[in-house]
């Protein structure tokens, strides 16, 4: 397994052991409640899926830049929903 892939995989399961659905996954780590994820509520989820904070900035950035559209640097919720898809698969 890539390190992509594990690291998606153990995203995965944080998302299905702890939430219902990707929507309150989603919901829980917008803490700010705006309605998209930060480089820091990003970081939170990758921190609770167990990724090492050694490498947990640099897979943060990269999740940001493979998955946002809109241009902001922040992850919608469209955006998430897509890379929840992308994790399934």
């Amino acid at each position: 397994m890539s390190t992509k892939e594990s690291i998606l995989n153990k995203i995965q399961i944080v998302i299905s052991n702890n939430f219902q659905t990707p929507e309150e996954a989603f919901a829980f780590f917008d803490n700010d409640k705006d309605g998209k994820l930060t480089k820091r509520e990003i970081s939170e989820l990758l921190r609770k899926a167990e990724i090492s904070g050694l490498i947990r900035g640099l897979v943060t950035t990269k999740l940001i830049e493979g998955y946002y559209k809109v241009g902001d640097g922040l992850v919608d919720w469209n955006e998430f929903k897509s890379a929840s898809d992308e994790i399934k698969k």
